[in-house]
């Protein structure tokens, strides 16, 4: 079944596109590729939500390869933070929505802890992490955080 919804997405994002004005096709709003995947918030988590990005990454690949091969990695890099975050500060369960923008791939996660992260000072020698939200900062083209009662969104702008 979704080797089938797969396959159609891609004809419909063909089918959307228009030749612009330059020459250049242009994808309708309509057609700008998304997917959300839901996970239970357990360690093995992290892993399948880099599979995930990496998934949607191919298939956004199939019709646009990124302008850097860095960006694809960036990408999945920032995910597997996000990710990693969720679950070591945020009970529950997580999810990774990944969309792709005009000049970009915007990923959303959202988690079920409202308190924003805050940069924490990393020594490496005692460890203990501190390193990936300064990381996300520095990959990221804009980063916003949007709490609620039930959790928070964290918004990531990366180049594509």
């Amino acid at each position: 079944m979704t080797g089938v919804r797969v396959s159609r997405r891609r004809r419909a994002v063909r089918a959307a596109r228009r030749p612009s004005r330059v020459g250049r096709e242009t994808l309708t709003s309509e057609a700008i590729p998304s997917r959300t995947t839901r996970f239970a918030g357990e360690p093995h988590c992290v892993t399948g939500a880099r599979l995930a990005a990496e998934e949607f990454l191919s298939d956004l690949g199939d019709n646009e390869p990124p302008a850097s091969p860095e960006h694809w990695d960036d990408i999945l890099l920032v995910v597997t933070e996000l990710a990693a975050n969720a679950v070591q500060y945020a009970p529950g369960p997580f999810a990774l929505r990944m969309r792709r923008t005009f000049d970009g791939v915007h990923v959303t996660l959202r988690d079920t802890n409202p308190t924003p992260p805050a940069p924490r000072s990393f020594n490496p020698r005692t460890g203990g992490g501190g390193i990936g939200w300064h990381l996300i900062h520095a990959l990221c083209d804009q980063v916003s955080v949007v709490p609620d009662d039930r959790g928070k969104d964290v918004h990531v702008f990366l180049p594509w």
